[in-house]
């Protein structure tokens, strides 16, 4: 009965074993499923935008749903020998860290891009402020250079795993890492989006350019950015060559607004994740207690 618990499947190479049952838990349909919908995501997209991380943030609360629930079922618990639970443990705290630094990030840059609108809105100006939010970014991008380096080694960790002896148990562990990896590649992604490109300093100042002098840019045009580096260049163009102009204003004023919303429901995401995770973290651990 144990052995038609486990998908024949496996996410990475997708080859069906004659020596498994054709039907195995619909939960672990479910979460290949969701495994494989992320990669045909990862792989159609051309360029990173705030839609395609929404998508995958969506996709990734449902995949974690299931994860969360197959956790819970009796038959897991009978599979899962102690090592391969501290195992799983420990991947889950790799989650929970990852997460943690994408939406500190997003929080830091939304308080400081409050800040900028508060102070642009009451004096029509607030240049200082302006270079406040760009020094409050370079903070940003440092602690997240920190984070993409952590998950590095995080990555590491879950792709040179132990091979377990037990197939039922190697079968579950391996589709766990699977969704481990998966998430980590996302969250990392997404740190990177909410640093913005690297650029060299003409390439900076191309795009500030490209902003200033070129606004009839189509609505779609410029969904296809990078929203933080939208804002980053406009900012800096602002603090720097400010003409004090109204319109500029209202245009500075109107991507921090959509650059506010953006992040709001990134950290609206990342929290319903978040919380997938612990729920994850807390089903491990009762079985450990058992």
């Amino acid at each position: 009965m144990a052995a038609s618990f486990f998908n024949p499947n496996s996410y990475c190479n997708h080859v069906r074993s004659t020596s498994l049952p054709s039907k195995p838990h619909p939960l672990i349909l479910k979460c290949n499923d969701y495994l494989a919908t992320l990669e045909a995501l990862d792989a159609a997209s051309s360029s990173s935008s705030s839609s395609s991380f929404s998508h995958k943030l969506s996709e990734l609360q449902d995949l974690h749903d299931a994860v969360e629930k197959l956790v819970q079922l009796s038959d897991t618990c009978k599979v899962l020998d102690h090592e391969c639970r501290d195992e799983l443990l420990d991947g889950s705290l790799r989650l929970l860290d990852a997460c943690t630094a994408a939406k500190d990030a997003l929080l830091h840059t939304k308080e400081s891009a409050r800040e900028v609108q508060l102070i642009m809105r009451r004096k029509r100006g607030g240049e200082m402020e302006v270079r406040k939010y760009l020094t409050s970014r370079k903070v940003v991008k440092k602690a997240i250079a920190k984070a993409l380096g952590n998950l590095k080694s995080a990555s590491n960790k879950c792709k040179f795993s132990s091979t377990h002896k037990g197939h039922q148990s190697g079968e579950l562990v391996s589709l766990f890492k699977d969704v481990e990896v998966v998430t980590l590649h996302i969250l990392e992604s997404l740190l990177c989006f909410i640093c913005g490109p690297t650029q060299s300093k003409s390439g900076n100042w191309s795009l500030v350019s490209k902003l200033m002098h070129n606004k009839r840019v189509s609505c779609t045009q410029e969904a296809d950015e990078n929203e933080f580096a939208i804002v980053d260049a406009t900012l800096q163009s602002f603090a720097f060559h400010s003409s004090g102009k109204s319109e500029d204003i209202d245009h500075l004023l109107n991507q921090l607004e959509i650059l506010e919303t953006m992040i709001q429901d990134f950290v609206e995401g990342l929290e319903t994740l978040f919380r997938r995770f612990i729920k994850t973290r807390v089903a491990l651990l009762n079985i450990l207690s058992h």
